[in-house]
């Protein structure tokens, strides 16, 4: 049996997550962690996610929880994330973080941090949306330079940060695949006078709009034709579902920083 602490636990993730572990005879749910002041503090967990009592009420601390666990899984926020991620290193715990929104110095930063533990670290934890992933770079590397590259997604209007994590994630591949330095290539939507397109340039707009869990599309286009590569997310349960998939890798694993890549070629 796995145990799971679920951080972001009162979150559209965190309860998807929880809600779905009661399904898997492997994997139990040991403890729930939320923000401090948080309205929900010291309800259980079950009964917040909709799937009756688990007997594990929310709590503002990881450090009181974490030593009967054996993963810790983070869908919180950057900050939160990071230090929930020195808390698992210091107390040897495997982690899953599907958190997004950080910088490239925070990712960094959270790379050293977790240097000790099986870390799966993934914008996304859809297996669709990975194996978008594969094909974005296979199909970056066999156009080349003769197509402009657009990325488009789309999310509910909760979503605090934009672009999303997945979108930029593609857009580092397609910027690997052609050999383009990302950060002076890439173009966050467009307005007024911009002047002609350049050959180099990424796009990515974001899309902020009802309920959409998560949609993302990838455009390839030159005079006379355009291909487009689409995964659209019709329930949280297909990240909530990837994330336990991790969990399950990372309790199994040597320390390293892995991926959902890394899980799916297993």
């Amino acid at each position: 049996m796995i145990k799971l602490i679920i951080c972001g636990a009162a979150g559209r993730m965190g309860k998807r997550i929880i809600t779905c572990a009661q399904s898997e005879e492997d994997l139990k749910v040991t403890a729930a962690v939320e923000r401090v002041g948080h309205p929900d503090l010291g309800r259980d967990a079950g009964e917040i996610s909709g799937v009756g009592a688990i007997q594990v009420p929310l709590t503002d601390s990881l450090e009181g929880v974490i030593r009967p666990g054996d993963v810790v899984i983070d869908f919180s926020a950057p900050g939160p994330a990071l230090v929930h991620a020195g808390i698992a290193a210091a107390s040897g715990k495997a982690l899953v973080i599907g958190t997004t929104g950080f910088t490239p110095e925070e990712e960094d930063q959270l790379r050293e941090t977790v240097r000790g533990i099986a870390c799966v670290f993934s914008p996304n934890m859809s297996v669709g949306v990975n194996l978008l992933f594969k094909l974005v770079g296979k199909v970056a590397e066999t156009l080349g330079d003769d197509y402009d590259i657009e990325i488009v997604e789309a999310h509910h209007r909760f979503k605090k940060d934009a672009p999303s994590g997945t979108a930029r994630k593609i857009a580092r591949i397609v910027a690997d695949a052609l050999d383009r330095d990302l950060e002076e290539r890439v173009v966050y939507g467009r307005v007024g006078m911009t002047g002609e397109r350049t050959r180099e340039e990424i796009g990515i707009h974001s899309i902020r709009a009802g309920d959409i869990v998560g949609d993302h599309t990838v455009i390839f286009s030159t005079p006379g034709e355009r291909l487009e590569l689409t995964h659209r997310a019709h329930s949280r349960d297909t990240f909530a579902r990837g994330a336990l998939r991790a969990a399950r890798f990372a309790a199994g694993s040597a320390p390293g920083f892995y991926s959902m890549i890394d899980i799916l070629e297993v």
